[in-house]
């Protein structure tokens, strides 16, 4: 089979791939038009988000037989068409876990110390402990939403701290040793932190929003490391000036699809964006939460050991 990837990954992945006597093309700098002249020819796609695969895409893909995403979710990809047409679709959300787990932990740890703030007060030679006194992890409730691969791997980390986690979820009996599943309504009632950690679909689209925030009793920190889209800006900003968010963590942000850096013409950066980057209570990192040097082996791993089960195992 012939297989065309449009972004470049772990070598692995070609070599896994050929050894498996699959033939690879790659193709990163054609244009989506230029690809989908040429898909035709192609029984495999091997993509990370360098943009949709639609249903007109897909359609002038009449060989294909799988998609490979190097990626934890398939939201570039027109999955219900996809199916529909027959194409096995693989992502690889064990890949990146842990990184995630642990960047989520880094944040929160970093939110609860001040070590951000401390740490740029102190190059410019402010002395300031008391305006740096910190948070202790202990007693504190921790809720996940959404437990799969990466709300598990948060929860796992969190085991050897003395705080209790509580997970939501869509799917019933997915709680564990180290996340005690419970509605909505409880989590919101305990809650000192939330950590997001669901795909972006319909229902997550704008999820936590000013109606969503106001419905925790207490005040409380968010981490997203999740999608920047699950998170209305514009809301979140509001929620930091009034309290009801003491401090966030964002690996994703609501404006990574538009051009980043075009954001930092004075004339073109929203007001809320603005606000993010100025706040001493706000982390902010550029989707690297899965981006290690050890997930970038497991990524492309996952996704190989999925297409042979798939294609090569009886």
């Amino acid at each position: 089979m012939k297989v065309l990837h449009l972004d470049t990954n772990h070598p692995l992945l070609l070599r896994q791939l050929a050894e498996m006597g699959f033939e690879n093309t790659e193709e990163y700098k054609a244009g989506k038009e230029e690809v989908q002249s040429m898909i035709s020819q192609y029984d495999g796609i091997i993509i990370r988000s360098r943009f949709k695969l639609d249903r007109e895409f897909l359609t002038k893909a009449t060989r294909l037989k799988f998609i490979g995403r190097v990626g934890a979710g398939l939201e570039n990809i027109d999955v219900a068409f996809a199916e529909e047409k027959g194409i096995f679709l693989a992502a690889a959300p064990e890949g990146n876990r842990n990184a995630v787990g642990e960047q989520a932990l880094g944040m929160l740890l970093s939110l609860f110390n001040n070590l951000n703030k401390a740490d740029r007060e102190v190059r410019k030679g402010i002395w300031d402990r008391e305006g740096n006194r910190g948070l202790e992890l202990e007693g504190k409730t921790v809720g996940i939403i959404g437990y799969g691969n990466t709300g598990k791997a948060f929860a796992r980390k969190l085991s050897g701290f003395d705080v209790e986690v509580l997970c939501c979820d869509i799917l019933p009996n997915v709680g564990d040793k180290n996340g005690r599943q419970v509605r909505l309504e409880e989590l919101q009632k305990n809650a000192d932190v939330i950590s997001l950690h669901v795909p972006q679909t319909p229902e997550t689209l704008g999820m936590v929003s000013t109606a969503f925030i106001e419905s925790f009793h207490k005040p409380f920190w968010l981490l997203n490391t999740a999608r920047g889209k699950c998170v209305l800006t514009s809301d979140l900003v509001r929620a930091l000036k009034s309290g009801k968010i003491r401090g966030a963590g964002l690996d994703v942000l609501e404006y990574e699809k538009t051009s980043f850096e075009d954001l930092f013409e004075e004339e073109k950066m929203p007001d809320d964006f603005k606000y993010l980057i100025n706040s001493d209570r706000v982390i902010l990192s550029p989707h690297i939460a899965g981006w290690t040097e050890e997930s970038k082996v497991k990524l492309a791993q996952t996704l190989v050991d999925k297409i042979k089960a798939k294609f090569l195992v009886s």
